[in-house]
């Protein structure tokens, strides 16, 4: 007896419903944070999940420079970039970075979790990040997110 198949569900590029999340980062541990940005901006928390397809929803972050970490992070961690040239090694300390750029922080460290491809490039274009607590999208009407 040959038992017939459902056929699977795949979703469309052109069908995925974003909606429009916004976090609050004050006194929230930076990596906790940035894995459950990372995991709304790939699309994992719904059930249409795909992995070749964009499914995920668009992220406004606020006070992105009141997150904290934990441990001796402050004084160790450092942004390392290269020039490709000759001695074009630069290491920026962490708190330089937070203190120049601290939406660059939790960009970065969100950046980190997504897939290395053209597909994660898109998806971290989702996430908005503002050091100030307001923000230009109330247009966009986002809802809290849930923790």
């Amino acid at each position: 007896m040959i038992k017939k198949r459902l056929p699977s569900f795949l979703p469309r590029a052109d069908a995925v419903e974003r909606k429009w999340y916004v976090v609050d980062a004050t006194d929230k541990t930076l990596g906790r944070l940035a894995t459950r940005i990372a995991t709304v901006l790939m699309g994992k928390h719904k059930p249409t999940y795909t992995t070749h397809i964009d499914t995920g929803d668009f992220v406004v972050v606020t006070n992105a420079h009141r997150f904290r970490l934990t441990g001796t992070k402050v004084q160790t961690r450092v942004y390392e970039r290269y020039s490709h040239y000759p001695g074009g090694k630069r290491v920026i300390p962490f708190d330089r970075m937070l203190a120049a750029h601290p939406e660059r922080v939790l960009t970065f460290a969100v950046k980190r979790m997504l897939p290395k491809s053209t597909l994660g490039r898109h998806m971290l274009e989702k996430l908005k990040v503002y050091a100030a607590p307001e923000h230009p999208h109330q247009a966009q009407r986002p809802v809290p997110f849930e923790w």
